[in-house]
Parts: C-alpha cells; structure tokens; sequence
C-alpha cells in the first residue's frame, strides 16, 4: 500500500486512472492535457460512445454506475504506479434549474453520488478526484461521501472556473483525496490564459441563425423567429430586455416576476467571460447566449470552445444530422476540459512530491 513514506523510483510514476460518469470526455480529455492517462470512461447514455471514444485514447463502457463493480474497474488499473478514480455524478437534482416539480427524481439521483463512493471505498485508489455543482457541499450525501473516503487525506473547495481559464462564470465543486498524504493536495494554478469570450470564438467564421458552416456541422445555430431576431438587433451586449422598446417585450417581462430575469434575451460581451453554458445554451432566450455581434444565439461549437473543448473535437460522425437539443445536453453536461487539466495538474504535482522527482529536478537545477 502507498504511504508518506513511500518512494518511488527516479522516472516519473505513471498515473493511470478510469473516468465515471464520462459523458462526451470534457473530464477525460483535460486529466489527459494534464499528464493522466485515462484507460476508460463509464457512462449510461450511448450517445456519448463517439465522441468520448473518437477524441480520447480511452475504451467507453456503456453502464449503469449504480450498478458498477469494482471488479469491473479494476483491469483498467493494471500497469499503473498511481492509480486515479475520477468522475462527476449527474448534478441536475442539486440544480437550481431543475428542482421544481422534480422532487422525486431529486432524490433518486443521490445514489450516483454514494456510488462513487462506494466504489472508492472499495478499490482504494491511490487518488479520488470529483467534481460537481456547489450545492452539493450542503447535502447529507457529500458529508457521507467524505466519511467513505478513510485513509485519505482530503482537499475540497468551491472554484470559480474563470479563475483558472475557463471563460465561463461557471462556479463547481472541486474535491481531491490521496492516500500518499497533504503535501501539495490541492488545486494549483498554472499562468491563467485569457478567459473572454472573444478570445475564445471571436476568430470562427460568421453564420447567421438557422445556419450552419460547410466546414464544421457544428457551427450551427438555430433559426429565430421574426419576434426573436427583432429582440437581439435590440439587444446590447451585457444589457437585458429592459433595452427593447416596449412593443418587443413579453407580457411575462412586465409583470414584477419578471424582472428576477434580466438575462435572458442576452447577449454575451466580447472581453468578458461567457456565463454558465448550460444543456440550453444554444437558445437564445434560455439565458445570455446571444451572440456578441451577430444577430444569433452561440453556435453549438461556441458552446463546446467555451466549455474549453478543442476546435477540432468530433462530437459526431460524420454525415450524421446534429440535434440542437441532444448537443445541447451532452455539450452543456459535460466537464470543462480546463478544468480537468488543472485538475491533473494537481495531481501530478502532488504525487512528484512522494515520486522524489521534484527533489531529483531541483538538484539538476541548482548545477
């Protein structure tokens, strides 16, 4: 077993580690940016096969987690010095977005969480991470989840993602837990890139609403209906509906209800961070995901650049028709990629600090 006093050998150690709850691999593929190699992902929805399996050197193993041995796990594991149990479990019961009406499926998916606990508690990884909303922190469920990770020592905050270079106003949960001790267990920061939105997408070709490009399906947008494309002409970026003229306002805007809305019908501003991309980002009246400039909501690859996804990550086949509220679910669900790599970042750090790499690597220096 791994202790603090164990010490490995010069090379570096090779951490190895398996991904639950994989979704289309934002998690995945940030660990691997960061020096992880992940071996697989598990996930329920079959939707998530391609693009995990097409961008990610990693197997994808449809499955229910709740269902999940730690037999299953644990051949992913072989030929690991450090062995990493990852993942985030579903976080729409603990969303502000979806509890109303939805009590019972609210209290069905507070097992997802116990399971990733359960299976640490039973493979005993050398290292756990998750991550998830906020609110999470203030329910029984993450209290037990702590308590089923004996013999680690644990590190968990509150991190808001623009902070580390995901430009998104996006605030998550972040936990990391070691069996090699607290030496350097938490979450470090690296040079922060820039985090705007016109960083991100101000170079993609312009489209307009109900196109798509010819070179990429995924730069697409929806169409607007006349009523909606009359809005965002009227709409500034960073301003509310409050800027339209009366006779484009909503009966619902005008009343006192109303009015703990102001950000849909948004627009995004060019040199700020993007909010919270969610499952409905590609609807221009699900929040402020109006295009900056264009007279548009983001595109669907909008959306994936700004949760950090690659340019060049194939969420789909080729040729195969890309539903906006399919994207939308698995794009706005996932992991930012950055997040994942500053994650893994972290951990590789943590273990150097037991590997004796560091210590080898400050000798070279001092010569």
């Amino acid at each position: 077993m791994i202790s603090e006093s164990t010490v490995f050998c010069i090379s570096p150690p090779k951490i190895m580690g398996v991904d639950l709850f994989c979704g289309v691999g934002g998690l995945t593929h940030g660990l691997v940016q960061g020096g992880i190699e992940i071996t697989a992902g598990f996930d329920i929805d079959p939707s998530c096969r391609y693009p995990f399996e097409a961008n990610n050197a990693a197997a994808f193993v449809e499955c229910d987690v709740a269902n999940l041995t730690a037999e299953q796990i644990t051949p992913y594991f072989v030929g690991a010095d450090v062995t990493l149990l990852a993942g985030c479990a579903p976080c729409q019961p603990f969303s502000t977005y979806s509890r109303s009406g939805r009590n019972s499926e609210y209290e069905s998916q507070w097992p997802l969480v116990s399971a990733f606990g359960r299976l640490a508690k039973k493979l005993k990884p050398d290292l756990v991470t998750m991550e998830n909303v906020p609110q999470l922190a203030d329910h029984p469920v993450f209290e037990q989840l702590l308590k089923s990770l004996v013999g680690y020592k644990k590190w968990w905050a509150v991190v808001e993602c623009s902070s580390i270079g995901v430009p998104q106003t996006r605030k998550r949960l972040v936990l990391l837990a070691s069996r090699l001790g607290n030496k350097g267990l938490k979450l470090t920061k690296d040079a922060v890139r820039d985090t705007t939105v016109r960083h991100v997408i101000g170079a993609l070709p312009a489209i307009r609403a109900g196109e798509s490009h010819p070179d990429d399906e995924l730069h697409m947008a929806p169409s607007l209906s006349p009523l909606n494309l009359s809005r965002i002409k009227a709409s500034r970026p960073g301003g509310t509906w409050r800027d339209w003229p009366s006779e484009l306002q909503a009966t619902c805007h005008k009343r006192k209800t109303g009015a703990t809305y102001p950000s849909v019908y948004g627009r995004m501003e060019w040199d700020h961070p993007a909010p919270t991309i969610t499952t409905q980002c590609y609807g221009y009246g699900n929040g402020r995901f109006g295009h900056p400039e264009q007279d548009r909501a983001i595109s669907l690859r909008e959306a994936a650049m700004l949760q950090t996804f690659p340019e060049t990550y194939a969420f789909a086949p080729e040729g195969v028709p890309i539903r906006f509220n399919k994207m939308g679910r698995l794009i706005g669900n996932a992991v930012p990629v950055r997040l994942g790599e500053v994650i893994a970042k972290s951990l590789v750090a943590h273990v150097r600090i037991y590997s004796g790499q560091e210590k080898i690597e400050s000798k070279k220096g001092a010569e």
